[in-house]
């Protein structure tokens, strides 16, 4: 039983949140463009992200102390892993077992809604499984590639794939609402790649902080912030989205303080962190309040 508990580590469970959120968005447009969901897809959708999120947290755990990058990475709240594995070497068999099972369990669930929805459905399933397996040994080598593989997951992959599900038919609704999780949550990743820069040079990544810098990259950071916010307006602007997911917009608020802390402090970690707390909070909570006035309509 404790060694059950411990193995809720690399699962990084207080991340999870963030897959109902984005999941949450996905059904608010089906509701909005088509009336009730079926509840048991719905159940099973989450089953399935969920399972997905866990398969790749645990992956990234698994590789991460494989490496030897946990012994060189200054853990922070949000960034560094769970320090589980460094802590319990004997742990990290068993971690990768649960990436095993827990993708497993999500790729089932992915054939049954194959079985149900047709081939239509087959690229999101197969990118979606080729970004779990690789994304820590292969993405996070390339630059571009891994600032954008998150927001793919959770973005348009995640969101448009539990729309198609619920309805049927894939929609530009899906896709516009899905370019808010796109942005957010590569942000949500590029800021919590600051602290680990040189740790992860040593090993051989090449994501964007390393290649273009901390200061660079928190330009970036902020133009994104800009992108998901646009995306909205425009969705709204053209009827993709209703009036009331306007209550997006509320994050603002926090989003203008975390682009200026990122800037300022790009280069002095405890300082950045404050910002990093901020970004966690509008990652969730934008994609979810839109949902919200998606539902209401």
């Amino acid at each position: 039983m404790n060694q059950l508990k411990l193995l809720l580590g690399p699962m990084r469970v207080p991340f999870l949140i963030l897959t109902p959120a984005c999941v949450s968005l996905g059904v608010g447009t089906a509701v909005w463009k088509s009336g009730p969901v079926n509840l048991i897809y719905l159940v099973l959708i989450f089953i399935g992200a969920v399972c997905a999120h866990i398969s790749v947290n645990a992956f990234n755990e698994y590789f991460d102390f494989e490496s030897g990058l946990d012994s060189k990475t200054t853990r922070t709240p949000f960034s560094g892993g769970s320090g589980t594995l460094p802590a319990r070497p004997e742990l990290a068999r068993p971690a990768l077992h649960i990436a095993g099972i827990t993708l497993a369990l999500a790729s089932l669930i992915g054939l049954y809604f194959l079985s149900v929805r047709g081939l239509a459905l087959l690229p999101v399933g197969l990118v979606g499984v080729f970004v779990i397996i690789t994304y820590t040994t292969w993405w996070t080598r390339h630059p571009l590639l891994c600032l954008m593989a998150p927001g793919l997951g959770f973005g348009p992959l995640l969101v448009m794939g539990t729309d198609f599900i619920l309805t049927g038919r894939y929609s530009w609704i899906a896709f516009v609402a899905s370019l808010l999780p796109f942005f957010l949550v590569n942000n949500l990743l590029l800021l919590n790649q600051f602290p680990d820069v040189e740790a992860d040079r040593s090993i051989g990544r090449k994501h964007l902080p390393i290649v273009v810098g901390r200061q660079t990259s928190s330009l970036i950071y902020s133009a994104f912030l800009f992108l998901a916010y646009l995306a909205l307006l425009v969705g709204i602007c053209f009827h993709y989205l209703p009036p009331a997911s306007l209550l997006g917009l509320l994050t603002v608020f926090i989003a203008v303080p975390a682009s200026i802390n990122a800037f300022r402090h790009a280069e002095n970690i405890k300082k950045l962190i404050p910002a990093m707390g901020l970004n966690v909070i509008i990652s969730i909570v934008t994609p979810a309040l839109v949902a919200v006035g998606l539902l209401i309509g």
